[in-house]
């Protein structure tokens, strides 16, 4: 029996010979005890009871036992221990594709229903339509979250803890992070919409040159009464993309006919940071640094399909009109990729605090 680990025990490969089944068991036990994932090979009747014991007890088909086989997790066909590495490594990869999977759309339905409920905290106008959500949710999340399944495995797979039986696939920590996420993508949903109307920030006048009107944020939340205030302001016709002139028979039609600008600046980040974020989830803990996105070229495929899908909807007219938007500028383009990609910056920070989280943890575990 070969020993190999980082605890004080297993510090160094540890030979044990002609040890006996009971000897074999106490060995396994231990090892346990100390927090380590065992795994047991053998093929014999006295390999039995480690088998048993052990996490994940390994027999032979050909040379083993019938007693080792029905006490061991796996047989393995040819006898050959050379798949096994190659099994754990596709078995943890597999864990983290599901794991992928779930930390792409968490974050993305969690800045939904933020967006939904902001807009009602805030008493402003809806920043998307059910149609819109209903396409976001059943084309454009559907690509990446399939190409996820593709994800290679973490360049330090092999070097991690495997994980338990027992472990939740959901923590606090990763709790924590889906809700930082989804509370970004829902606040910058509604806030694009926000300052579209108001005169809150410098930079959404300058890309956003299209003549429309400006409000105080307290206006905007009693759009409902405007009828009453509005007697002081002039409401002026402004130009969408295409040439197109939106015009007001009543003022306060802006807050309804009018809101199709700022809806569409909504509706396009949404779809921007849900696509960023999918490169977020190449890895749980690895930067896009060490992982680029070229690693899973199909996510980068499915990103194309994605954002094309929307681009679709925003340029042809049939379209336009069924989902109630209008076509962007590239400066308002660049405008939403700029809010949108600050989810990458938000999510590399997560990952190095967990890295430092996880470095400190290990620490403790090798001390005790």
């Amino acid at each position: 029996m070969v020993i190999t680990g980082d605890n004080k025990l297993t510090a160094e490969a540890i030979l044990f010979s002609r040890a006996e089944p009971r000897h074999k068991q106490e060995i396994v036990r231990m090892l346990k005890e100390m927090g380590e994932i065992v795994a047991m090979t053998g093929d014999g009747v006295n390999d039995a009871p480690a088998l048993k014991l052990a996490d994940i007890g390994i027999a032979m088909r050909i040379t083993g036992t019938e007693a080792a086989k029905e006490a061991s997790d796996m047989v393995l066909a040819d006898d050959n221990f050379n798949p096994i590495v190659s099994a754990v490594e596709k078995d943890c990869s597999i864990y983290n594709n599901t794991k992928a999977f779930i930390r792409y759309m968490i974050p993305s339905n969690v800045g939904e229903v933020i967006s939904i409920f902001l807009t009602a905290a805030l008493g402003i106008p809806e920043c998307m339509i059910p149609v819109q959500l209903l396409w976001v949710n059943l084309v454009i999340d559907g690509p990446p979250a399939t190409a996820l399944g593709f994800n290679p495995a973490d360049i330090d797979i092999m070097r991690k803890p495997p994980c338990k039986s027992d472990d939740a696939l959901i923590n606090s920590w990763i709790l924590f992070r889906y809700m930082v996420i989804g509370s970004y993508v829902g606040i910058a949903t509604v806030g694009i919409f926000i300052l579209w109307y108001t005169k809150a920030l410098v930079l959404v006048i300058n890309l956003v040159s299209d003549g429309h009107s400006r409000v105080e944020f307290s206006q905007l939340r009693n759009w409902g009464k405007c009828s009453s205030w509005w007697s002081n302001f002039t409401v002026t016709p402004f130009t969408v993309g295409g040439g197109c002139v939106i015009t007001f028979s009543n003022p306060c039609d802006y807050f309804t006919i009018g809101k199709v600008k700022a809806m569409t600046l909504s509706l396009s980040v949404l779809v921007a940071i849900e696509m960023f974020n999918s490169l977020n989830t190449l890895s749980e803990d690895n930067s896009l640094v060490t992982m680029p996105p070229c690693m899973n070229p199909w996510l980068l495929v499915a990103m194309s399909v994605s954002f094309g899908l929307h681009c679709l909807m925003l340029y042809v007219p049939f379209l336009v009109d069924v989902f109630g938007i209008v076509p962007l500028t590239l400066n308002e383009w660049f405008l939403v990729i700029l809010v949108s990609a600050l989810v990458i910056l938000i999510d590399e920070l997560l990952k190095f605090v967990g890295r430092r989280r996880r470095k400190r943890w290990r620490t403790k575990v090798k001390k005790a």
